[in-house]
C-alpha cells in the first residue's frame, strides 16, 4: 500500500522540541518500586469502569512513566551529485570549478542529522522496546548516539541491544542505579474489534502526548510482508509515535505502534500497531542476544483470486497461489510446483489473515511440516523441510527478476548513488537465478539494469531494465561496485562519458557509449 508509511519524523533541530516535551514527573509513585506500572496491584484502581471509560487520567498517570522518548544523532553521507559544488545551478559554480583544478572532489561529503520516536521500558533494569527504523540509519548514515528522555526530561544515552529489521522491533538499553519504571505485554489475542485503546508517544517532538481510540480491525493485513499482521486503530498516531505502545483498558501493552495509512503524511483516524503476540517473542531473543532465525521454502505467491477459487472449486479467502520456485530451495526439493495452491500449513489454515508467510517464517528451520495443495484440481499432501530465511540483502540479491515488469516512473533511493546520478541507471548483481530468467549463459558476468531514469542520456541511448552490462571502459564488471569504480575514474579525468558493454535478450552485445550527468 503506498500511503501506508513508517511513523517517523526527522527534525534538523530537536533540543527545543525536547525541552518543551512531557513535562509530567514520577511524583507520587514509590522510590526504588520494582512492580512493573501496570501491575495488577496498581491497575485494580485505576481502570475505567466497564463500557464507555469516564476519563482516561488516572490509567494514563499510570502508564505514562514507562513510556520514553527516543532520539537519535547521525552522520549522513551526502550523495555528490553535483560534485561536491555548493553553488551548483548558479552562475559562481564554474568559479568553484577553477579554484579546484577542474577536478570533481571524491572525498564523500556529510551532514549531522536527527529523529525523533517513541518507547517503553519493558524491565526495572533498563530495556527499552521500540521500533527498528527509530534507531535505524537514514538513507547512506551512521547513527553515531541514541538519546533516551523520560517524562520528567531527564536524558540517558542508549546502548542498541539488537534489532530485527523483518519485524521493525529494537531493543535498547540505559542504566542507572535507581530502578526504571516499567510496563509488561499483556495478550493481544484477545484484543476485539471495538475494544478501548491509549496510545502514549512523541508525536511530532511533543513528548507525553496521549491519544485514545478503539481497535478497528484485528490482524490487518496491509501486503508488505511475513510480518504484516497489524492492529489497526483510530487512536490518533503521527509521525514520532513509532515504536511507542498502545494499551488496552487494563494497562497491558498489546500493541506497537509502527504504521499509518495517510495520504497527507498526517494522521487521517487509520494506526497500525504491531500485535504484543508478534512483539514479544522477538522482543526476549533480542534482549537475550539470541539470534532470530525465520522458516523459507523459497517460492513466489499470491493469494487465490475469487475466479480462481470459483474455478476450482475452493472455498473463498482461503489458500495461496505458487507463482515461481527458487531453484534448489526447500520448496523445490520437497516437489512443490508452479500453479500449486497451498491451502494448509502444518495443519494451519493459509487465509488472508494467517498468510503463507507468516506460517512458515514462525516455524524453526530444520523442522519437517505438511502442506496440503491443490494440483491439478487434486488435493494432496507434500512434506517439506522448512529452510532458514535469508537476509534481506541475500534476499534482494537473488530477488526474482521480472525484466519485463514496468518499472516506476520516479526511481526508487538506492545504494549506487553515484550509478544512478550519472548514469541515470539502477543496477542490481547478476546472480545465476536472474541471469536464468533473463536467457543469459551461467558464465556470464555483469550487471543488470533494474531501472532507467526517463531523462537520462542512457534512456535515450536505448538501454532499459533487463539489460546487462558486462564492462564499462574495457573493464569487465563482476560487482556492482565495478561500475561504480568506472564512474568515478571517469569522473576523475573529467571524461564526459562512459563507454558500457551491453547484452540485451536476443541480441548479440554491443557497446554504448552513456554520457554522465553533471
Amino acid at each position: 500500500m503506498k500511503d501506508v508509511k513508517p511513523v517517523r519524523y526527522a527534525y534538523s533541530v530537536t533540543a527545543a522540541l525536547l525541552a518543551g516535551g512531557a513535562a509530567l514527573s514520577l511524583a507520587g509513585y514509590p522510590a526504588g518500586a520494582q512492580v512493573a506500572q501496570n501491575d495488577d496491584s496498581h491497575m485494580a484502581r485505576v481502570v475505567p469502569r466497564a463500557g464507555a471509560p469516564e476519563s482516561f487520567a488516572d490509567l494514563t498517570a499510570q502508564l505514562q512513566p514507562a513510556v520514553v522518548n527516543i532520539s537519535t544523532r547521525q552522520r549522513i553521507e551526502i550523495s555528490n551529485g553535483n560534485g561536491g559544488n555548493p553553488f551548483a545551478g548558479t552562475p559562481f559554480e564554474d568559479l568553484f570549478n577553477r579554484r579546484n583544478g577542474g577536478q570533481q572532489p571524491q572525498e564523500p561529503q556529510y551532514r549531522e542529522g536527527q529523529s525523533l520516536g517513541s518507547g517503553f521500558f519493558i524491565s526495572a533494569d533498563g530495556y527499552v522496546v521500540t521500533n527498528n527504523h527509530v534507531v535505524s540509519p537514514s538513507g547512506r548514515g551512521t547513527v553515531e548516539e541514541i538519546t533516551v528522555t523520560l517524562p520528567d526530561g531527564t536524558e540517558y544515552e542508549a546502548e542498541l541491544v539488537g534489532t530485527d529489521a523483518q519485524s521493525d522491533l529494537a531493543v535498547l538499553k540505559v542504566s542507572r542505579s535507581q530502578p526504571f519504571p516499567f510496563v509488561r505485554f499483556g495478550d493481544s489475542s484477545q484484543a476485539r474489534v471495538g475494544d478501548w485503546v491509549v496510545a502514549i508517544g512523541n508525536p511530532f517532538g511533543l513528548g507525553g502526548t496521549v491519544t485514545s481510540g478503539i481497535v478497528s480491525s484485528v490482524l490487518r493485513n496491509t501486503g508488505a510482508g511475513a510480518y504484516d499482521r497489524y492492529i489497526q486503530t483510530d487512536a490518533a498516531i503521527n509521525r514520532g509515535n513509532s515504536g511507542g505502545p498502545l494499551f488496552d483498558m487494563q494497562g497491558n501493552v498489546i500493541g506497537i505502534n509502527n504504521a499509518i495509512y495517510s495520504p497527507s503524511g498526517g494522521s487521517v483516524g487509520i494506526g497500525f500497531a504491531i500485535p504484543a503476540e508478534t512483539a514479544a517473542p522477538i522482543v526476549d531473543k533480542l534482549r537475550r542476544g539470541v539470534e532470530i532465525e525465520r522458516g523459507y521454502l523459497g517460492i513466489q505467491i499470491q493469494p487465490v483470486t475469487e475466479d480462481v477459487a470459483a474455478s476450482l472449486g475452493l472455498q473463498r479467502n482461503r489458500g495461496e497461489f505458487v507463482q515461481s520456485v527458487q531453484a534448489g530451495q526447500p520448496a523445490e526439493r520437497a516437489g512443490l510446483q508452479p500453479g500449486d495452491i497451498v491451502l494448509k500449513v502444518n495443519g494451519r489454515d493459509v487465509t488472508p489473515d494467517q498468510t503463507l508467510s507468516y506460517l512458515v517464517a514462525n516455524i524453526a528451520p530444520g523442522t519437517t511440516i505438511p502442506l496440503d495443495v491443490v494440483r491439478d484440481g487434486e488435493r494432496r499432501r507434500i512434506n517439506v523441510t522448512v529452510g532458514k530465511r535469508p537476509t534481506e540483502e541475500e534476499l534482494r540479491q537473488s530477488q526474482m527478476f521480472d525484466p519485463d515488469a514496468e518499472q516506476e516512473d520516479d526511481m526508487a533511493p538506492s545504494d549506487n548513488a553515484v550509478i544512478e546520478e550519472r548514469l541515470g541507471l539502477q543496477v542490481l548483481e547478476l546472480t545465476p537465478q536472474i541471469a536464468r530468467q533473463l536467457g543469459a549463459g551461467a558464465d556470464t558476468r555483469g550487471v543488470v539494469i533494474a531501472s532507467v531514469n526517463r531523462n537520462s542520456d542512457a534512456a535515450r541511448k536505448g538501454l532499459q531494465r533487463g539489460d546487462i552490462i558486462l564492462s564499462a571502459n574495457y573493464r569487465p564488471l563482476t560487482a556492482v561496485t565495478d561500475l561504480e569504480t568506472a564512474v568515478r575514474g571517469a569522473q576523475a579525468e573529467n571524461r564526459e562519458a562512459v563507454l558500457l558493454r551491453v547484452q540485451r535478450r536476443g541480441r548479440p552485445a554491443q557497446y554504448v557509449a552513456v554520457r554522465l550527468s553533471r
